[in-house]
């Protein structure tokens, strides 16, 4: 016999919040090599993937860390960031960043029976 949880929040946004994270990380360790621009397409892409996932949920306060993000790692029209530090530290932030997002983004079921 398996329990239910009908009132336990879902974080709706953490599988893509965890794969940020880990693209992040990598990516400090990779700034100015070619697989950089890689780096740069994945994290923008999943900011704008929670970006929608925390405005579905109707928490749209989140993606105010988010945007910025998928802005600054945008590979098509690059911000072109030329101390490595100052971007190895901004992967790190951005990694704190989608940690809250992930975390705090909840939503809770009401529609489910327990």
């Amino acid at each position: 016999m398996s329990a239910t949880y009908p009132n336990r929040p879902r974080r709706v946004a953490l599988p893509a919040a965890i794969l940020a994270v880990l693209v992040l990380l990598v990516g400090a360790g990779v700034i100015g090599t070619e697989i950089f621009t890689i780096v740069r397409y994945v994290v923008s892409i999943l900011a704008l993937i929670c970006v929608v996932l925390v405005w579905q949920a109707r928490q749209w306060w989140w993606a105010i860390g988010l945007i910025p993000i998928a802005i600054l790692w945008n590979p098509i029209v690059p911000i072109v960031i030329d101390d490595t530090q100052l971007f190895a530290g901004l992967h790190y932030t951005a990694a704190l960043v989608f940690i809250a997002v992930g975390v705090g983004a909840r939503v809770t079921d009401s529609t489910s029976r327990g």
